[in-house]
Order: C-alpha cells, then sequence, then structure tokens
C-alpha cells in the first residue's frame, strides 16, 4: 500500500527521521516546517495523510486542523508534547483522527500509519451498503448518508458509523468502538470516543443535545437505533 504522506514537523531530525521511516515502508512524503506551508501543501497537491506536529509556527497544528476539515477529510495523525488528556481531546474535537505524544516509538508511529491508511486507502470491493435509522453508509465508496443528505466524515468518525450500522440496536463499549477507530487497545484514549460521538452528533442529529438516532447507554457506551424516534 503505496501513499503520498505531508509530513508537518519544525523538528528537523524529527521530520527527516519520519521521511526515511516513510521512505522505507515504500510511501512518497513531502516535509514542511510550518503551519502556513502545510495548509499550502495539502491544497496544491491532496495527500493520503498528514502527520502533523501541534507546536508548529507561523499556524500550530490545531489551526492547521481547522484548516484541512474545512476542505476535506484527508485523515490527520497528530504529534504532540503536549500530553494532557485536554489537550489531547481538544485535537480529536477539532477533526484529528488519532494522535501521539512525543516521545513516541517509530516503530508504533508506523504501525499508526498503516492502521489509518488500510482503512482510508482499501480498494472498492463488493462490501454491501448498510443502513440503520436513516443512516446509509457504503463501505466501497467511503460515503455517508443522513436521510439521503450527504455527511463529510473523518475516517474515525466513518469507522464507528460503519461498525454501529452493521449491528444496529447493538451497544458498543468505548473500547470495542476505539478498536475499530484505531486498532489499538488502549484504555487512555477511550474519552476520545467521547469526542468523535459529540461530533457526529453535530452532523447526523436534530439536536445533538437531545439525540434521537445515536444514543448513550449509561455506564456501558453507544448505540446507533435502528428506527429512532
Amino acid at each position: 500500500m503505496c501513499a503520498h504522506i505531508l509530513v508537518a514537523e519544525d523538528d528537523t531530525m524529527q521530520a527527516e527521521l519520519i521521511r526515511r521511516l516513510l521512505l522505507r515502508e515504500g510511501h512518497t512524503s513531502v516535509v514542511v516546517s510550518d503551519g502556513r506551508a502545510a495548509i499550502d501543501e495539502a491544497t496544491s497537491r491532496r495527500p493520503d495523510l498528514v502527520v502533523l506536529d501541534l507546536m508548529l509556527p507561523k499556524i500550530d497544528g490545531l489551526g492547521v486542523c481547522r484548516v484541512l476539515r474545512q476542505n476535506g477529510n484527508v485523515p490527520v495523525l497528530m504529534l504532540t508534547a503536549r500530553s494532557t488528556e485536554d489537550d489531547v481531546l481538544l485535537g480529536l474535537e477539532i477533526g484529528a483522527d488519532d494522535y501521539m505524544t512525543k516521545p513516541y516509538s517509530p516503530r508504533e508511529l508506523m504501525a499508526r500509519i498503516r492502521t489509518v491508511l488500510r482503512r482510508t486507502l482499501r480498494p472498492a470491493d463488493d462490501s454491501p451498503v448498510l443502513r440503520a435509522g436513516g443512516i446509509t453508509v457504503d463501505p466501497a465508496r467511503h460515503e455517508v448518508t443522513c436521510d439521503g443528505v450527504p455527511v463529510s466524515c473523518t475516517p474515525g468518525e466513518f469507522a464507528i458509523l460503519h461498525a454501529m450500522t452493521e449491528a444496529p440496536d447493538r451497544v458498543f463499549s468505548r473500547r470495542q468502538l476505539l478498536q475499530h477507530t484505531q486498532g489499538h487497545d488502549r484504555a487512555s484514549t477511550e474519552r476520545a470516543i467521547d469526542v468523535h460521538i459529540m461530533n457526529l452528533r453535530k452532523k447526523i442529529e436534530t439536536d445533538p443535545r437531545r439525540p434521537v438516532r445515536l444514543l448513550t447507554v449509561f455506564g456501558i457506551g453507544y448505540k446507533l437505533t435502528g428506527q429512532p424516534s
């Protein structure tokens, strides 16, 4: 699976390490060192993935991520030296698909990249279109509609809806949904699922504060109703 990856990292040693790791895996990459350059590069040549450092000059990673989300659904893997949970969840809230805190293991970084690319670059297949409660998920085309209206989803959000439309009315724990979105069983990031659910409700619910499709099952997790009331 060969991909074109944009690396936005102002630490030259870290950027070169990531570039070499990507080259070893057969990917092409472009390295930029500030947020403005990252936006310009992503706009002129849409990458398959953006590896985005949070602390960039000119425009920080959060600002870059906001712009990327306004213009499309390119997957974003955020790198951050800020290890507090609030900082991490803020990144996820504005559209990052995954994150890693520095210092990180190069092996784990590449594993995370492979996981995201498997979700987003898998070839079209004959997977059936899934429907539940007015939500339609087309795995082959990576498309979502709600009552016939197209819904723009990040790869993480798409993975959650895909899992839930395969089993409407089934209750999923946060850990189960985490495995679908990241392929990692890390309890420390289960709160990230709450952020994805919050963002999805903004997109598929008439009133996100009073959801009728994507429901909370207190003490357990979430479910997508087959027939919303």
